[in-house]
This record gives C-alpha cells, structure tokens and sequence, in this order.
C-alpha cells in the first residue's frame, strides 16, 4: 500500500517531467498511483491545496526558475520576496557548533536521544542534544538501518537513547507542521568552512533556490564552488539546514542526498502560502 507521501512524491515527479504537456489530473492520480477520489484526498492533506492548484503552482515555479536563470538567483529571490509566503517563514534556526574538542571525541560523554517519526517527507530519522538537534535524515524502511547505523557511527561515542515518543512530539515543530514562535536549535560538528557555508544556506529565503556559485560568492570564496559542493553535502541536519535550496547553475534540480523528487517536495512545500494563523507572531 502506498503511504501519503509516495503517492505525492510520485505525482510531483510525473508533474515535472511532463510539465510542459500539462497533464490532467485522471493521468496524474493514475501515475501515482492511486484513485482520483483518493488523489485529491491525500494531496490536499499533505499539501493544504487542491491538485489542480498544485499544477498551476508548481508550473509558475518552472517558468519562474527559467526566468530567473540570467542572473544570480539568490539576489534575485531576496528581491521579489519570495521568503514571505513560506510556511516556515516565522521559524528560526540558529546554529551551534561544537567545541573542538568534543568534535574530535566524536561526542564523547554527550547524550543523544533519537528517534523515528513520520513526516511530510516520509520516516524521519532524529537526533537531538540538549544544544540542539543535531542528525536530521529521511529514509523509507529498506534504508533506515542504514540510516541508523550512519548516524551512530557519526556519533560513536555518545550516549544515544532511542526515545521515539520525545522525536514525535518534536517532530511537528521542525516540519512547520504545527504553530510556535520558539527557535529551534542545531547542533553540528563541522570545518570553519563547513559552517560558513551551511550559515550561508540559512540565507536563502525559504521556497526560493541559490546556486553553488551564489553561495560561494555569498562566502567570500568566488573559486570555491567545489568545496561549497562537498560542504552541502556533508551536513547532517537536513531540511532545517536547507541544503535543498541548492540548485546547480544551469537551474537544474538535482545532486540532493535524498533525491530529486523529495528536493522537489521540499521546495514545492516551502513555497506554498502559509496556512492562516489565529494571532500573529511577534519578532
């Protein structure tokens, strides 16, 4: 049976492909595999819109990225705005880097609690720190034990505690599933150059997208596009360190750790208008 998030995943993918053939929604729900009845049932759930809106949308941000190819995308995102429409747009991330020393311990005497929980992008796999989260990665069954044993080997002398309860209850705040105003915290291990890059990709407005070249303009390291390259791929806190945003510079998406369809989910998600509050938030 296929959860929410596949039948989703699989009609965004469809959509992107075939974009320019604009298809139906009958031949959409088919590809996806589900009925049309629950099609539209499970896409307004996941995504708050109907699939037809879903269409319209993700084709004005195809032609908008096509657009937006001829100069620097990250200055041309921050111009129009496209920040203030995220659903994660009053959530703030502030980053804590270890200490070297506890760095080269790879966490020893550190206490971990981990867990796994459902989200937006399939099962979660969560480690969190009393300075922060500090492992963030998404796997369908086959690959969690991978996933499991990456993160310990990652963090192979700390205390970890599997506490699937506490990660659930956490879960809905990092997914901006659910209201708060109180920042989240992360904890990385990491070069100086790592945490510069993974500081610069906070930058990006959530739902727009930058490039390696932007990004290493934006660091002050114009010839270091290789080395932002394996920066973004070394961060351990997806999602919420928005390595996602990173596109390459032909405006193609692609290069993610967890696929291109689930990039394409994270930033059709990010880019949708943000759901109706019952009081504002205050800064």
């Amino acid at each position: 049976m296929n959860s929410d998030y596949q039948i989703v995943e699989r009609a965004i993918h469809y959509i992107a492909e075939h974009s320019g053939d604009q298809p139906d929604l009958p031949e959409i729900a088919a590809h996806a595999g589900a009925s049309m009845h629950h099609f539209q049932r499970v896409f307004s759930r996941w995504a708050g819109i109907s699939p037809k809106r879903m269409l319209q949308h993700l084709t004005a941000i195809e032609a908008g990225e096509l657009l937006r190819r001829r100069m620097p995308v990250l200055e041309t995102s921050l111009s129009v705005g496209l920040s203030s429409t995220s659903r994660l747009h009053d959530l703030f991330v502030t980053v804590h880097a270890m200490s070297p020393a506890a760095y080269r311990e790879h966490g020893h005497e550190l206490v971990i609690d981990w867990g796994v929980a459902d989200s937006p992008f399939g099962l979660a796999l969560v480690a969190t720190t009393g300075a922060g989260v500090c492992w963030l990665s998404f796997h369908d069954p086959e690959t969690l034990p991978g996933g499991i044993d990456e993160m310990r080997e990652e963090w192979s002398r700390a205390m970890l505690r599997r506490d699937d309860l506490k990660i659930g209850a956490l879960a809905p705040r990092l997914f901006g599933t659910s209201a708060g105003d109180a920042p989240i915290h992360v904890m990385v291990k990491g070069s100086n150059f790592q945490l510069r890059v993974w500081r610069a990709l906070l930058e990006i407005p959530a739902g727009a997208t930058s490039t390696y070249g932007d990004i290493s303009r934006l660091i002050d390291a114009p010839r270091a596009g290789r080395a932002v390259g394996s920066a973004v791929g070394a961060n351990r806190v997806a999602w919420l360190i928005p390595c996602h945003r990173v596109i390459r510079g032909t405006g193609m998406i692609g290069g993610y750790r967890w696929g291109a369809d689930k990039k394409r989910m994270m930033l059709f998600r990010e880019s949708l208008p943000a759901p109706p509050r019952a009081s504002a938030a205050t800064s």
